[in-house]
């Protein structure tokens, strides 16, 4: 029997040291992989002007979405109370190919731009300190912008556009509602997985030179609603 009790005892003090203490200042940092799934939706091409004359002409029936897209990602985070973290994220900027809808679902993709969007949580973890499996809700907010945004569908460009296109890009802040949990693998390392939806949209304007239908320039915008779930699986290590 004293056997027996030495031996659960030993065991409950394994577990014990094993815990993953998410205390108050504690540190710790992640990496893993983001995957990007907007939920995309758009408003239809404008012609903003054409020549410098403004004309302000929607193209009904046409429109753009973006493709899920995956990526590396880090995160680092404090305890600023045993239930308490702030935490920053960010993911290596993925590539994202803009895709054609309505009447320009013929060209497939139409062109291709990188996504920055670091992000700053505070996350409330439930459960004990100690715990290995610890669920968190989170909330906080996330600076959205892109680089290298291009036109690469030659037949687009021509057809549609009428002439060489650069294009530009909106940047805009966004609120971040996140869910997920970590589970410690041992006193320091620990696994977790999360999910965030942030609801985001973009206004592309299209810079077009050369021969448009009546001559000279034209300027056009598409906006379009992103609202990706972004999901992050996680491999962590907790000072």
């Amino acid at each position: 029997m004293k056997l027996k009790q030495a031996i659960t005892g030993i065991a409950a003090l394994a577990c014990v040291t094993a815990a993953h203490a998410q205390s108050a200042g504690s540190i710790y940092l992640t990496t893993g992989w983001f995957h990007f799934a907007p939920q995309d939706s758009s408003d239809p091409l404008k012609i903003l002007s054409v020549g410098g004359t403004p004309v302000n002409i929607s193209e009904p029936g046409t429109g753009a979405g973006i493709d899920s897209s995956d990526t590396l990602g880090f995160s680092a985070g404090y305890f600023i109370t045993d239930h308490i973290a702030a935490e920053a994220e960010l993911g290596i900027p993925p590539k994202f190919d803009l895709t054609g809808k309505g009447s320009f679902s013929q060209f497939g993709t139409l062109g291709s731009a990188k996504q920055w969007s670091p992000a700053v949580l505070v996350k409330y973890h439930f459960f004990d300190a100690q715990a290995r499996f610890r669920p968190y809700v989170g909330i906080g907010a996330t600076y959205v912008w892109f680089t290298d945004a291009k036109i690469t569908n030659t037949s687009f460009e021509q057809g549609v556009l009428h002439g060489p296109t650069s294009v530009t890009t909106d940047r805009s802040w966004a609120p971040v509602f996140n869910v997920g949990f970590n589970y410690a693998l041992t006193k320091h390392w620990f696994a977790g997985f999360s999910v965030s939806y942030i609801p985001v949209s973009v206004t592309a304007t299209l810079h077009t030179s050369g021969a448009t239908p009546v001559g000279g320039s034209a300027v056009s915008q598409a906006k379009i609603k992103l609202n990706p779930i972004v999901t992050y699986l996680k491999l962590g290590y907790i000072f």
